[in-house]
């Protein structure tokens, strides 16, 4: 059965690429791996990525105790061996009722505040991630932003439920079952359009953090220096700038690098903000805080944004850890207001970060043995 690691899953262009030698069936493709059939109860699931395989294992092998997950038989860099569901997922299931069953939300219910309780967080599941077996019993995959997603309520699954005609009938009986739930949903489902066009943020002086209203009451992500990142839907966040002149830099160096595959997606700009793709997924200094080796992997991932950033004309090459978040579509850097104008040669941030994760001597072995003319130029005084 060990076969299976023959089958390789890489990135393309807009897809996933798959080269599969082996007699196992495809059954499954996403944005981070394919699943392939190895037995009447087992299937293995390959990842493009071994970051989001070794964030997916973690999040599975915690919930182990819960009867809705998946039994995990082996994990490895790539991949994950875990049981298999012959069976038809929830949207499928439901496509043919009139009215959500109660035994279903029951059950839906039941899931939702067991993941918030064992603060696995992904408080969203979409339905096409339920499997319903024998006796209505229910079984959730695709936990790879289950360890840090900042759902509040499962706009997923409301959204899927929508278009199945099914949402009014669901929410009717979320509101008899748990009123408390659904007036906390009602109330985020209701609340007025965030207007961040109109919204203040205030320089906050020479080594100050900006200052926010503390009346806002939309999900203030974070802020530093220049700017305030709130929360605006499931994909989108926007970035309001203390000063308009950090707004221009940032709004420069984004909207000349959406071609590149590690810079998040704009939607649109304004003189003092940003909205932009919300990145779901832990930092990547979060991430290695976690671990005991640092991957050749990850190595290779930062030598690629050092590269780019330099081809591309970024005067400030570094790649901070906290910047870089770890998606289901790659590694993204955020924070580029001076990009395009601070002289930096050598990631001195990054050097500084990994040395305080004890990463920065693996890191520079690697990079000697992967790309020996960038790490002969940073040896360079």
């Amino acid at each position: 059965m060990k076969d299976f690691r023959k089958i390789t899953v890489t990135k393309g262009e807009k897809s996933l690429e798959v080269h599969n030698p082996t007699t196992y069936s495809l059954i499954g493709m996403g944005t981070q791996g394919a699943v392939f059939k190895l037995a009447k109860d087992k299937c293995v699931k390959i990842y493009s990525d071994p970051v989001q395989a070794k964030i997916e294992g973690k999040a599975l092998k915690a919930g182990q105790h819960l009867a809705f997950m998946p039994a995990v038989y082996d994990i490895g860099s790539n991949y994950i061996v875990m049981e298999y569901f012959n069976a038809p997922t929830l949207e499928v299931y439901l496509s043919n009722c009139t009215y959500m069953p109660t035994s279903i939300v029951r059950k839906i219910l039941y899931i939702l505040k067991q993941l918030k309780q064992e603060k696995l967080a992904m408080i969203d599941v979409p339905l096409h991630n339920i499997f319903v077996l024998g006796d209505e019993e229910l079984k959730v995959i695709g936990h790879v932003n289950s360890v840090k997603s900042k759902s509040l309520i499962p706009i997923k699954l409301l959204g899927d439920l929508k278009k199945i005609l099914l949402k009014d009938s669901f929410l009717a009986q979320v509101k008899k079952l748990e009123p408390n739930t659904f007036n906390e949903w009602d109330k985020y489902l209701n609340r007025k359009s965030f207007d961040f066009r109109n919204i203040p943020v205030l320089h906050g002086g020479k080594g100050n953090g900006v200052k926010i209203d503390s009346a806002i009451t939309q999900t203030l992500i974070g802020k530093g220096h220049q700017g305030a990142v709130y929360r605006v839907s499931e994909d989108q966040c926007v970035k309001i700038y203390g000063k308009t002149e950090h707004a221009d830099q940032e709004k420069n160096v984004l909207l000349s690098s959406q071609h590149l595959p590690f810079i998040p997606k704009v939607f649109e700009t304004g003189p003092n903000y940003i909205l932009m793709e919300y990145l779901s997924g832990p930092n990547l200094n979060t991430f290695l805080k976690k671990q005991s080796v640092l991957s050749e992997d990850i190595t290779r991932r930062l030598i690629y944004i050092l590269k780019k950033m330099k081809k591309s004309g970024f005067k400030q090459i570094d790649a901070p850890l906290r910047h870089i978040i770890i998606t289901s579509n790659g590694f993204k850097l955020v924070d580029h207001v001076y990009s395009f104008l601070r002289e930096q040669k050598k990631p001195l941030e990054l050097f500084e970060n990994l040395e305080e994760r004890n990463f920065l001597a693996s890191f520079l072995e690697q990079v000697k043995a992967i790309d020996p003319g960038m790490y002969a130029k940073w040896k360079k005084k």
